[in-house]
This record gives C-alpha cells, sequence and structure tokens, in this order.
C-alpha cells in the first residue's frame, strides 16, 4: 500500500510540475479541483524569494521560524522547485550548503533550471526517498520541509531519518498538515485529497508522539492556524460524500533538536 501511495504522490505532482511549465505559469497550478493550493502562504516578501521557484503548494513558511545563521547546511525534504532552498541561501549565504531532496524527476527539472538560472554553485539537488535518505549521519545543520510530511506513508521512519542525518546539535523546522478529530471514511480513501495533503494527515497528538520517540526534544509550535475547506466545496469537487466529518484541518509549523552526544568517560 505504501509503495501505491507514494506512486500516487509522485505522479500528481509531476504533474503539477509539467503543468506549470505548459499552462499555468509558476505561481499557480491549472484548475483540475486539487486541494493544493488552498493551504499555501505568501513568500513575496521574503529575501530571495524567485517566483519561478514558488509552486504555491505549501501550507506555512517554516524558514521565518528556523533561526536560519551564515554558513549552515540546510536539507529541504520535498523541495519541489527550489522555493525554501532559494530563500535559505539569501540567509546562509555563499558560505553555507543547501541541499534539495524530492523523489519527482520533474520538480527537480524545475529546481535545477531555477539553480542554473541564478549561477548557483552551494545548492545540491537530489533524488530520493525521506523514508531512507540518501545522506550520510550527522550531515546537515537544519532541516526544513513544508508540508510533505503529511505525504510520506511511514511518518516513524522519515522523522527517525531526519534524526539520523541531522548534526548533533542540529534541528529542524517544518510546516505540515495534521488533524483534530476523526475525518470521514470517504476523505480518508481518496486519492485526491491523500496528494492534496488532507487524507494523508494525522492526529496532532499522534504526530508529536512521532517526532519525540523519533529522538528530539525541545518540540514545539510557534506557530497553528486552521485551514477551513468547507463541505460544499469538497462535494462540489469530489462528490457528495466527500465531508470532513468533526476533524479540524490544521497547518503547524514545528520545531525540534537533536542533542550533543554526551561524552562518558
Amino acid at each position: 500500500m505504501s509503495i501505491e501511495i507514494k506512486n500516487l504522490v509522485k505522479q500528481k505532482y509531476s504533474e503539477i510540475a509539467i503543468q506549470a511549465d505548459s499552462c499555468c505559469g509558476a505561481t499557480a497550478c491549472c484548475d483540475s479541483g486539487e486541494v493544493f493550493n488552498i493551504m499555501a502562504e505568501s513568500y513575496t516578501k521574503l529575501d530571495g524569494y524567485l517566483p519561478d521557484a514558488d509552486m504555491n503548494l505549501g501550507c506555512g513558511i517554516p524558514i521565518e521560524y528556523a533561526g536560519l545563521k551564515e554558513g549552515q547546511s540546510v536539507l529541504d525534504l520535498g523541495c519541489g522547485a527550489g522555493n525554501d532552498l532559494f530563500v535559505a541561501r539569501a540567509i546562509v549565504g555563499e558560505s553555507g550548503m543547501l541541499t534539495g531532496l524530492d523523489f519527482s524527476d520533474e520538480m527537480l527539472q524545475k529546481a535545477e533550471k531555477n539553480r542554473s538560472k541564478l549561477g548557483i554553485k552551494n545548492m545540491d539537488l537530489v533524488k530520493g526517498d525521506i523514508e531512507t535518505m540518501p545522506f550520510q549521519s550527522d550531515t546537515f545543520d537544519v532541516i526544513l520541509s513544508n508540508c510533505v510530511l503529511n505525504l510520506v506513508p511511514n511518518k516513524q521512519q522519515a522523522f527517525s531519518e531526519m534524526y539520523r542525518v541531522l548534526k548533533p546539535g542540529g534541528h529542524f523546522t517544518i510546516s505540515d498538515i495534521v488533524l483534530e478529530g476523526d475525518i470521514s471514511d470517504f476523505v480518508k480513501k481518496s486519492a485526491e485529497l491523500y496528494a492534496g495533503c488532507v487524507s494523508g494527515a494525522i492526529e496532532k497528538k499522534d504526530y508529536l508522539d512521532i517526532v519525540v520517540n523519533a529522538g528530539f526534544t525541545s518540540v514545539s509550535i510557534p506557530k497553528e492556524r486552521e485551514i477551513f475547506i468547507p463541505d460544499a466545496w469538497l462535494k462540489e469537487k469530489f462528490g457528495s460524500e466527500a465531508t470532513l466529518g468533526n476533524a479540524r484541518v490544521l497547518s503547524i509549523t514545528l520545531t525540534g533538536k537533536k542533542l550533543f552526544k554526551e561524552v562518558t568517560s
């Protein structure tokens, strides 16, 4: 089942990358009925913002709470066309190192086109799976991600991998979608709503438990907002059975730290 979900997500986001080039421009997707753009926040006032890299697919602006510093090594999970990477580079500078990980060839091609256009040298774009990252342990100072981890079937494995590749003393700052209450069975089984970041989301408490179980400390939520998705809109787009039930859909920006290793005598 997890392989089917990954293939579904890869297909949908590859289609979005192709559509953005062919019919919609960089900051909006063709109106095919998906939920993708409802949750996004505007990056336009941030230093380093590149319109061609903004696919309008996030649910927050994690970089605002990431505490980035010049010279840091930053990993962006599900980097897409590179939106967070270019904004991060404006902070970490030429002495920093930016790495984007994505499993969509089409998204990585857009990111590479944007990187090449600006002549950026300190940015790597890597194809790979968040559940089995192709990086050595203790590599990055900071991990960023924007509305991606809710799409990953095995979230415990994803956060364990994040813990592994962070340097001791490093931290993550991500924006993601969580739930409070139970969504309907129809929504849970909807492929479109999984790719749209709704049916793949889990209970907020369960999400936080996964983060702590992965080993992270100082876990906090500096920003939280409710995403309003009217049942009338869902039914119009997906049919009469489409309803969120009693669930609240929340965008949270979450941070957590990997402690320094203790020195034993």
